[in-house]
């Protein structure tokens, strides 16, 4: 720790700045080649692309600002957990005003080291407001006075070495998984092209479909720290449950609401805020059983005249999306109008249950494989953020060590 020595980050950074954006009232700004990043993107630790882009003249014309790739971005203002999040950009892209950009000076700190020492930071972040802000959100003015503690260049070089080597076998994961999710995708469409299965209607392949209670029937002052855990929009980013941290009720709870619990086999959909997320609870999943938040709602198919993981990838596909979020409500909260009214009248194709089992045969080893690097993705990131705060404040030394 002797080799340790503390700088702010505006010295340790050749620049530290924000971005703005162009008029969203003006079509010739938008729709170009130029990428552009919102706060919200920030929930990705590497950037790679961005769902929006811009043009030359929405730069030209608007206070954005260019930032290099080998940058660090946090998020100074957003819904949720967006404020404070730190992403590494793997491109160049413009920014918003709700992100600033830390291009890092090369002589003081690795591009990648001030990124997991950022990253490491998010609580803290989450402490600091900037006061002379209307939003009271972080700004660069506090982002430049704060310390950051630094080993040598060498030092940095082996810690980062060993957290990248942990992300990048996360990212390769994710790769392989985004492939097998296409080729699943590519074999549900081959079954429902050009075939003349009958048209039917969710409501007659549904053992179930119910709501997720009351909002009044789970709280924070029922919250208890281990249970039956409650599923919310948080869970159902991807085609299968996701378990990250949950908030649970009791068992005796969870008994009184009975119509709202979820197994396995069970597709969740949301029906307010987040709309068109799908997802169905695996087997090998963490928990015997799960309750809804008031948010959303599921379906229990009939096994005996449909293969859930095939009314599954109906819901990923564009007509299944189209069918779903028709019932949308335009105003207001993004809403699905009398969800589980609604979803039972949706039509699909629907092949013989002999038909979907053999699909289901040469699905499910792309499922298996799916779930499986999820979950060692779940487990190396465990790891990451076990080592993370120890390597940034020198309690696990390296310096000794080869890599």
């Amino acid at each position: 720790m002797n080799e340790w020595h503390t700088y702010t980050l505006e010295e340790a950074c050749e620049n530290i700045y924000s971005g703005g954006t162009p008029s969203t009232k003006n079509k010739e700004y938008w729709g170009g080649s130029l990428k552009w990043l919102s706060s919200g993107e920030t929930s990705q630790r590497f950037i790679y692309d961005t769902e929006r882009k811009i043009t030359q003249l929405g730069v030209e014309n608007s206070s954005t600002k260019f930032a290099y790739r080998g940058s660090t971005v946090v998020a100074t203002a957003g819904q949720g957990h967006t404020r404070g999040q730190a992403s590494f950009l793997m491109t160049d892209t413009y920014l918003n005003q709700s992100v600033i950009a830390c291009k890092p000076n090369i002589n003081i700190v690795i591009p990648l080291y001030l990124y997991y020492n950022l990253a490491n930071r998010y609580e803290e972040f989450r402490l600091l407001s900037d006061g002379t802000s209307t939003r009271g959100s972080l700004s660069g003015r506090i982002l430049k006075k704060m310390a950051i503690r630094l080993p040598s260049i060498a030092v940095q070089s082996k810690i980062t070495a060993v957290l990248y080597s942990i992300d990048q076998q996360i990212v390769n994961n994710n790769r392989i998984n985004k492939n097998l999710l296409q080729q699943i995708m590519t074999l549900y469409n081959k079954l429902v092209k050009n075939s003349d299965w009958p048209a039917t209607t969710i409501h007659d392949i549904a053992e179930k479909v119910a709501m997720g209670p009351f909002g009044s029937n789970i709280k924070v002052s029922t919250f208890v720290p281990k249970g039956v855990p409650i599923i919310s929009g948080n869970h159902l980013r991807g085609y299968f449950l996701e378990e990250p941290e949950f908030n649970y009720i009791t068992e005796e709870h969870a008994d009184r609401l009975k119509n709202s619990s979820v197994y396995p086999h069970d597709i969740i959909f949301t029906h307010a805020g987040n709309i068109g997320q799908v997802a169905m609870i695996p087997d090998g999943c963490k928990y015997d059983r799960y309750v809804l938040s008031q948010r959303q709602f599921y379906l229990r198919c009939d096994e005996t005249k449909v293969v859930p993981e095939f009314i599954l990838m109906f819901f990923h596909s564009t007509s299944g999306q189209h069918e779903l979020l028709s019932y949308a409500n335009q105003t207001g909260v993004p809403s699905i109008a009398r969800p589980a009214t609604n979803l039972k009248k949706i039509l699909f194709k629907c092949p013989p249950i002999e038909v979907q089992l053999e699909w289901k045969a040469q699905v499910s080893p792309l499922i298996g494989s799916y779930i499986n690097n999820r979950d060692e993705n779940e487990s190396l990131a465990s790891l990451r953020d076990a080592l993370l705060p120890k390597l940034m404040s020198g309690e696990i030394d390296v310096s000794n060590i080869d890599i």
